[in-house]
């Protein structure tokens, strides 16, 4: 048992060595490029077998590293959830893309995303959003009331006279939207409705304020907000690996202490 772990230890140690990490991902990089080329008709009739070639074998890599990742990490790798998503595009792109099964040979690009586990600051961002999460959940509840309640204004006001833009709920609520992002909102929309109500200006400008200055805002507030208080947070960047090692250097420090205490206490023994 003792040599099984020791085992998984060295597994641990050499991946996660910077030569081997660094390795990694400039393998992700290239085989998100390959990909790409897939998408190129010429560059595939010229290349293509090669492309190929190269594509499996960055499979097979990609799949040795994640057992030797399941080996070293053990029962602790299906609780990681990074780790968890690493199977998972592993596993979608071993799975065959013929058959039924073809839509799912595009999900190969997932594999890109695995940058994500591997480029700490990338991590720190995506971990940043993650958290934010629940807090998003309020602006987008006060945007979605913000959007009913002019939408049911706008369709009593314009549906009769515009059916295309405001001639339904659904249709307001698309048409509310092209107005928020500020695309074509004044030419598109404003304008031509102006014509038959000149006062609409004012819907209009009521809307953008607080949909597009003040609640979209509020969505880089919560973000901003959430990025803080992560950089607020004790460093967590310490893996488990570094503290194996910090242990096991406090472990062997501690033991050349007991040697030189019992060096200690042979001189001062009396000699017979």
């Amino acid at each position: 048992m003792i040599a099984f772990s020791s085992l998984q230890q060295k597994v641990d140690d050499w991946m996660h060595q910077h030569v081997v990490q660094h390795t990694i991902v400039f393998l992700i990089i290239l085989n998100a490029a390959l990909l790409g080329m897939e998408t190129e008709p010429e560059i595939m009739a010229q290349y293509g077998g090669i492309i190929g070639w190269f594509d499996h074998c960055l499979l097979v890599i990609f799949v040795i590293e994640t057992l030797l990742m399941i080996f070293a990490k053990g029962k602790s790798y299906w609780t990681d959830p990074w780790c968890l998503f690493d199977f998972v595009v592993i596993a979608i792109a071993v799975m065959p893309s013929t058959g039924d099964l073809y839509l799912l040979r595009p999900l190969r690009i997932l594999r890109v995303l695995r940058l994500i586990n591997r480029v700490e600051s990338m991590k720190r961002v995506v971990s940043g959003l993650l958290s934010s999460l629940s807090s998003l959940g309020s602006v987008v509840g006060l945007l979605l009331i913000v959007f009913y309640v002019f939408a049911v204004i706008s369709t009593n006001l314009f549906g009769g006279v515009f059916p295309d833009l405001f001639g339904s709920l659904g249709h307001s609520f698309f048409t509310l939207f092209q107005v928020m992002t500020l695309e074509s909102w004044s030419e598109g929309i404003a304008r031509p409705i102006m014509e038959k109500f000149p006062f609409a200006w004012v819907f209009f400008i009521f809307f953008i304020l607080i949909s597009t200055f003040v609640v979209v805002n509020l969505f880089i507030a919560v973000i901003v907000d959430s990025f803080a208080s992560l950089k607020d947070e004790p460093s967590s960047d310490v893996s488990q690996h570094d503290i194996v090692i910090k242990r096991d250097e406090f472990m062997a420090f501690q033991k050349e202490v007991q040697e030189l205490k019992e060096m200690i206490r042979n001189l001062h023994r009396p000699s017979s």
